[in-house]
């Protein structure tokens, strides 16, 4: 499943490229803070396990990665991958400012080509980042590659809205105001613009779903989180 086309392949290296020191700021302000609530919530039906390897997938500068490093007190590896090298090195910086230096692994990366053998990882996750792969199905199919038997996937990505009033005032806020806030802080509204329609564009809580399972994981399942302005997907590998 080919999502989108070249220009907006463009689009999304360009806002990460270029706006990898304003990143987390950005999050913030497009999500009134609630996306670190969000991370939050992933962490916990995640319930990451000491001992174990995490492979998470356009990692950037390490929001996950640092919280599952947390909740499993540091006694875990964690490998993250982006194809974004800028991001990558503010993720290095960000971790070294937190003094976390060791289980860190910084990869270069395709998330539709992973440069790793198969049956590496206890967990793979991808928070998002889905939403800007070209194509789904090799994505998906990769992490299933590189899990090992019983290891687990989870999405954390935007979503289709329950509340037909929440996603009046959501599109409102995303179409008039998130372009402005790229221009004002990023200076580059044209990124931001993509990144709302890319939104709306995406496949819905129940599509994605039944394109895990056709990937071949098993025991599928969602949770929407802010009446499904955001959800979360898990499925293993059996």
């Amino acid at each position: 499943m080919k999502t989108y086309h070249k220009n907006n392949e463009r689009l999304a290296t360009k806002v990460f490229k270029d706006v990898f020191d304003k990143y987390d700021l950005m999050n913030d302000l497009m999500s009134v803070g609630l996306h670190r609530l969000w991370k939050d919530s992933f962490i916990d039906w995640l319930a990451p396990r000491k001992n174990t390897h995490l492979l998470d997938v356009a990692g950037g500068t390490g929001d996950i990665a640092f919280r599952f490093f947390k909740r499993t007190k540091g006694q875990a590896n964690v490998t993250i991958l982006d194809r974004n090298e800028n991001m990558l090195k503010e993720g290095k910086r960000r971790a070294n400012a937190a003094r976390i230096d060791k289980g860190l692994e910084w990869v270069c990366g395709d998330a539709m080509k992973l440069p790793f053998e198969n049956e590496a990882f206890d967990y793979y996750t991808i928070s998002f980042g889905i939403r800007n792969v070209l194509d789904l199905k090799k994505c998906l199919s990769e992490a299933l590659r590189v899990l090992k038997p019983g290891g687990r996937i989870m999405i954390l990505e935007f979503s289709k809205i329950e509340n037909q009033t929440l996603n009046k005032i959501y599109d409102a806020f995303s179409f008039n105001i998130v372009p402005k806030l790229g221009r004002l802080i990023a200076n580059d509204s044209e990124s931001y613009q993509y990144l709302v329609e890319s939104i709306r564009k995406f496949p819905s809580q129940e599509k994605l779903e039944s394109l895990i399972i056709d990937a071949g994981f098993r025991q599928v399942k969602h949770r929407n989180l802010t009446h499904g302005v955001v959800a979360m997907h898990s499925g293993w590998k059996v």
